[in-house]
């Protein structure tokens, strides 16, 4: 109950201008959130890549209707990718960039969100790197897995994300791991209709858990996003079972979440990837966070009172 509460919050225009304009927030945000340019993001991936770490970008923001506008987030990731690269950031995939098809255009047509991912993917391949294509609500999710197919003849190493919330996530995972596409499997952080999606959290794990095999026994890259240390466990277990090295998937968290496990498992010789938001469009990815972990929550709550 408490997650539907806040994922309805985080679609809040109400709230959104209450949490926003509150003083104390600003430390919360800064836990979860890089900052708000592309300097502050090539800032925390140089951080991030000294201590063993790899990097996935998300430059937060959703939901365009403005042809211009999602040009303009083509532009930013374009000028974010030139920053990685000139740092020497990019090299071998290490800081990738993680792109909402939403905030490029989807919803204005297909053909603007593909001419704008398009100019992105260019940008990661000269660089050396890689994109990831993020999940959204699930009315985006088929017409976002049909934009992949079409631009991974093109850019073979283009990724997207499968949520194992929704009913339809093993299925798509056989598939995409019969095509050995890369792909990250995570619980899924939007409120889904119960129609398409589980509603228990056990339902979600089990779903997760079957997902997982798919992937781990297909021919593509897994790339695993859970905090859970049963779902680290079982991926481990997994790996050894399919004979897979360490060099053949990778374990992905968030920004400011368990960043001591972030680093045991890279110290372990892992490939642990840390996805990384910026922007000044921070309110509902926050929001969806402390819906994941009523233990955000609770440090958000502290915050805000002691400010």
């Amino acid at each position: 109950m408490l997650r539907r509460v806040l994922l309805a919050a985080s679609a809040s225009p109400r709230l959104r201008q209450l949490v926003t304009t509150m003083p104390a927030t600003r430390h919360i945000v800064d836990r979860y959130v890089a900052g708000e340019t592309a300097d502050d993001a090539v800032r925390v991936t140089r951080a991030l890549r000294g201590a063993g770490l790899l990097v996935s970008l998300d430059y937060l923001g959703e939901d365009t209707m403005d042809a211009e506008q999602a040009s303009a987030v083509a532009d930013e990731y374009v000028e974010l990718i030139g920053k990685l690269a000139a740092d020497g950031l990019t090299q071998g995939g290490a800081a990738e960039v993680s792109v909402k098809p939403t905030a490029v255009g989807l919803f204005l047509g297909a053909a603007i969100a593909e001419r704008n991912i398009t100019r992105i993917c260019a940008a990661a391949e000269q660089a050396g790197t890689t994109v990831t294509l993020d999940a959204e609500e699930h009315q985006a999710i088929e017409p976002t897995l049909q934009l992949a197919a079409r631009l991974r003849g093109q850019f073979g190493n283009l990724g997207c994300v499968v949520q194992s919330c929704l009913r339809r996530s093993e299925s798509d995972c056989r598939s995409l791991a019969g095509y050995g596409v890369r792909v990250r499997l995570c619980k899924g952080a939007y409120r889904q209709p119960d129609s398409v999606a589980f509603t228990a959290r056990r339902d979600v794990d089990r779903s997760y858990a079957r997902c997982l095999r798919a992937l781990m026994n297909g021919g593509g890259y897994p790339m695993v996003a859970t905090h859970d240390p049963r779902l680290i466990q079982i991926t481990g277990a997994l790996a050894l079972l399919a004979g897979r090295g360490p060099g053949s998937f990778e374990y992905q968290m968030l920004y400011g979440i368990r960043p001591d496990e972030q680093r045991r498992l890279a110290n372990t010789g892992a490939r642990m990837r840390v996805y990384v938001p910026y922007g000044g469009d921070w309110y509902a990815y926050l929001v969806r966070r402390l819906a994941e972990r009523p233990a955000n929550l609770a440090f958000f709550l502290r915050a805000l009172a002691a400010g």
